[in-house]
C-alpha cells in the first residue's frame, strides 16, 4: 500500500475519533427534560418538600463521588430540596426500571415525585441549577444560585 494512502487513512481515523470524543464530551452531563408525567416512587424513597435530586450510583464509579458532592451542596443551598443517592449494586431492579445505562445518572423530581429532568454522567452545577430552577420556579427558566 502506498505510504501516502496510509498517512491519509490514519489522519482520517484521528479526525473521526477526535470528533466522536468531543461529541461525547459535549453531551455528557446534559439534562434531558422529562416527557409526560412519570411519578417516581419506590420503597425507601423519601421526597424533598420542594424537589428531590435522585442520584443513581455504583460501587466502582469515580464520577459518582464528585456528583454526590455537587448534589449535596446544591440541596443544602436550597431549603426543601433533598439529595438521595441510591447504589444500584444493591437495587438492580431500579437500574432496569429507569433504563440506567451509566452511573451516575441523576433524576430531578418535583415535590410530587414527578420526573422533570434526567442527567446522564457527571453533573455540571450550572445545568443542575437550571433544571432545579424549572422545578422550584415553574414560571421562570432562569438559573438560580445559592439561597
Amino acid at each position: 500500500m502506498d505510504p501516502l494512502v496510509v498517512v491519509i487513512l490514519l489522519a482520517s481515523l484521528v479526525v473521526v475519533a477526535t470528533g466522536l470524543g468531543l461529541l461525547h464530551r459535549h453531551l455528557r452531563g446534559r439534562a434531558r427534560p422529562a416527557r409526560g408525567e412519570e411519578i417516581v416512587d419506590f420503597d425507601g424513597l423519601t421526597l424533598g418538600e420542594n424537589a428531590t435530586l435522585l442520584q443513581f450510583s455504583s460501587e466502582v464509579c469515580a464520577p459518582c463521588v464528585a456528583t454526590h458532592r455537587v448534589l449535596e451542596a446544591v440541596a443544602r443551598d436550597h431549603p426543601g430540596t433533598r439529595h438521595v443517592d441510591i447504589d444500584i449494586t444493591d437495587r438492580p431492579e431500579l437500574a432496569e426500571r429507569f433504563n440506567l445505562l451509566q452511573t451516575p445518572t441523576t433524576l430531578v423530581l418535583d415535590a410530587r415525585g414527578a420526573l422533570r429532568a434526567r442527567i446522564g454522567g457527571s453533573v455540571r452545577r450550572d445545568v443542575l441549577l437550571e433544571q432545579l430552577a424549572r422545578v422550584l420556579n415553574p414560571s421562570t427558566t432562569s438559573q438560580i444560585g445559592p439561597a
